[in-house]
């Protein structure tokens, strides 16, 4: 099944169930989704991928959020934010884990031929081809920082 047509019988799901932490996660992503496939520009479909992507903005904007609400002393919306997103990465594909990020990146720096921190921008390019969607970008860039100093 399509991820599109997955996060619209989700919202059903959760509307029988009378989840609302759920119901509001995935009417935000099907709210994204709507406002990409409308925005100047855009096809009017999108491809899983492109989902995926707008699920990872998504899920990143709630974990600033809930970290911004923390600092204010406002606990409550930070763990609304933090719920909904732990719903949101149910869609995602699976986090690589340090040690898989940096066996990758290992492979990535024999493969550029990269030896310095002058290299650190041509591993990146590769890197976050490869790793698109797989690893946050700020764990790879400070993997790679460490391979190369």
């Amino acid at each position: 099944m399509a991820l599109e047509q997955q996060i619209q019988k989700d919202i059903m799901e959760a509307m029988k169930a009378k989840d609302q932490v759920r119901l509001e996660a995935v009417r935000a992503i099907k709210a994204a989704i709507l406002l990409a496939k409308t925005s100047e520009g855009g096809t009017g479909s999108l491809e899983d991928s492109d989902i995926i992507k707008i699920i990872q903005k998504l899920a990143k904007q709630r974990k600033e959020s809930a970290e911004q609400y923390n600092l204010g002393g406002r606990k409550e919306l930070a763990d609304n934010e933090l719920a909904e997103c732990s719903v949101l990465e149910t869609y995602l594909p699976k986090q690589l884990s340090e040690e898989e990020i940096e066996a990758k990146l290992k492979e990535i720096i024999s493969e550029v031929g990269a030896s310095s921190m002058a290299d650190m921008g041509k591993v990146m390019g590769v890197a976050t081809k490869k790793l698109a969607g797989l690893a946050d970008g700020k764990a790879i860039s400070a993997t790679v920082r460490k391979l190369l100093s």
